[in-house]
């Protein structure tokens, strides 16, 4: 086995193993052959080479959300580092660990004239959640900075960044190691509940509380936990379809439910207690409606972060929601209410006027997800992209099988396909990505890719436009709006699928939809991209009114 000469490189190579992060994503460049040279020559490390390195960014995303380790990203010198920040930014706020470790320029290279330079030095310092500016020599204090970044990656979930400067020449190699690296002890990160029976007291003496769940990982909370909150008739437990927790009694449709509420509706639901765990919400509705009717308690559960998203936190518990709720529900009382059944109440007529306006609305994007869900395999993950296609799933029932994923921490469309093929590379389960046309061409390169699995399908619905501006207040039918907001178009996906290597087959109608995926999900000899093309103009119509119609 060959390590790179230079002493640097070899420290960090020697350092990443020691701490145990074995998956790395390199994107071709020559400042970062030492870098290159010492992962790929040890068998130790699983390497995949993307060489975009926006969508590199995103695969390796999508791979550490799957894994929940932090995967590194490998890149050279110039602006290569800052097509990582997209992504970047996307794991502080869903707290994602990733590595991003830049080879650079001596110092003295900088602002000199030297080509492929910029300032390097922390570039994501907004994000970043540390940042490890190295000298180009190994030294302890290059070794104690790589182990504080690489352990803060650990224990806070998200990002960090490592700018190691290196001189030429960069592609001498070596048969033996000539550094002996500092290894720090991994920190043991301990929380406690604290006292909780003040906070019991409040919750025993409240008949409306309302459990609001956000992104959240497939597993997290146990039967047990989810059946105590179902069967309280003061509690109701709000989900969305990134949750990932399914019961009979819980709202999974929030939209459907509270967009036609009258002012004395909202009143009447106002929750006294707000209890708030997972990730970001998606739901506009269910915000507007928490912060202008806003409870009296806001409780958010995390070991990390509590955002104040209704502007009425009042308590912050650090602590994963599961240790939390083992340790208060034994403290809990049940209280004689009505909350639970009359929101229930509402949520049968809803789904009756669902049901019905589903099965008469014509072919269009809202029907295309009434259809396409349902179709998806048991026991499978769905991935699926910003914008529309998010807030259509929210409205379409899920089996509880599938897994959910989606990137909302910045709600970005822009390596939404990246992402979703990271995540069947780690995930190994058949993997669906849903997306719609403009972020699936914003991440065209995404597909420029060699480990994509055999399984992995793309349903991709193409509208000719981005249809969620027709559905903001506003629109209007100018050349302004489809030029700059609607961006028109009349591409498709066929040759992309062509070229990359994917199966392309197309549907226009339900009766073509049906016999799509049925095809789509028999067949797993290749990557596979069904592209289906809904009408323009009256899929904001349909969308609009099906909201009217549930009153």
């Amino acid at each position: 086995m060959r390590y790179p000469k230079i002493p640097l490189a070899q420290s960090l190579i020697e350092i990443f193993l020691a701490k145990g992060i074995t998956t790395i994503i390199i994107s071709p460049g020559s400042r970062n052959a030492p870098l290159t040279i010492g992962f790929a020559s040890n068998p130790a490390f699983q390497c995949y080479s993307i060489a975009d390195e926006r969508s590199a960014g995103f695969f390796a995303l999508g791979i550490a959300q799957q894994t929940k380790k932090p995967v590194a990203l490998v890149c050279t010198s110039g602006s290569a580092l800052l097509n990582y920040y997209p992504a970047f930014a996307e794991a502080f706020y869903s707290q994602i660990p990733l590595i991003v470790l830049s080879a650079d320029r001596p110092q003295n290279k900088i602002d000199i004239g030297d080509g492929q330079t910029i300032r390097q030095e922390n570039v994501f310092a907004n994000h970043s959640l540390y940042n490890a500016n190295l000298n180009e020599l190994a030294s302890i204090e290059n070794d104690i900075k790589i182990n504080e970044a690489l352990d803060t990656a650990f224990a806070k979930k998200g990002p960090v960044h490592i700018n190691a400067p290196f001189e030429e020449p960069l592609y001498e190699t070596v048969e033996s190691i000539s550094v002996q690296s500092y290894i720090s002890q991994p920190k043991i990160n301990s929380s406690t509940v604290g006292e909780l029976s003040s906070f019991a007291e409040i919750w025993n003496q409240s008949t409306r509380k309302m459990i609001l769940v956000g992104v959240n990982e497939p597993n997290a909370i146990d039967d047990a936990t989810l059946n105590f909150f179902a069967n309280d008739e003061s509690v109701t437990v709000w989900t969305e379809t990134t949750s990932n927790l399914h019961h009979p009694s819980f709202i999974a449709n929030i939209d459907t439910v509270i967009t036609p509420f009258t002012n004395q509706d909202f009143e009447d639901f106002q929750p006294e207690i707000l209890v708030t765990f997972g990730g970001m919400i998606v739901s506009k509705r269910i915000k507007a409606f928490l912060r202008k009717y806003q409870p009296k308690h806001h409780w958010h559960i995390d070991t990390l972060r509590a955002y104040d998203t209704f502007g009425a936190l009042t308590q912050h518990f650090q602590v994963s929601p599961q240790a939390f709720f083992n340790q208060f529900i034994p403290l809990t009382n049940a209280i004689v209410s009505d909350y639970a059944q009359r929101l229930d109440y509402v949520k049968q007529i809803r789904k009756a006027k669902h049901d019905n306006y589903l099965s008469t609305i014509p072919f269009s994007d809202f029907k295309v997800f009434d259809k396409v869900i349902p179709h998806l395999p048991k026991n499978s993950q769905l991935q699926i992209s910003n914008s529309s296609a998010i807030r259509y799933a929210q409205l379409i029932p899920i089996d509880t099988s599938i897994e959910v994923y989606c990137n909302r921490g910045t709600s970005g469309i822009d390596g939404a396909t990246s992402t979703a093929i990271g995540a069947a590379v780690a995930n190994k389960k058949q993997t669906t990505f849903i997306t719609g046309d403009i972020g699936f061409l914003y991440d065209t390169n995404a597909l420029w890719n060699n480990y994509i699995p055999k399984n992995f399908k793309i349903i991709l619905i193409n509208n000719g436009g981005g249809g969620i501006f027709r559905i903001l207040p506003g629109h209007e039918e100018t050349p302004v709006f489809t030029t700059f907001f609607e961006t028109s178009h009349c591409l498709t996906a066929e040759h992309l699928a062509k070229m990359y290597g994917f199966n392309y087959s197309i549907a226009s109608d339900e009766n073509s939809l049906e016999k799509a995926l049925t095809n789509l999900f028999a067949n797993n000899d290749q990557p596979a991209l069904l592209e289906v093309f809904t009408p323009t103009r009256e899929n904001d119509t349909i969308l609009l009114n099906y909201f009217k119609n549930l009153v």
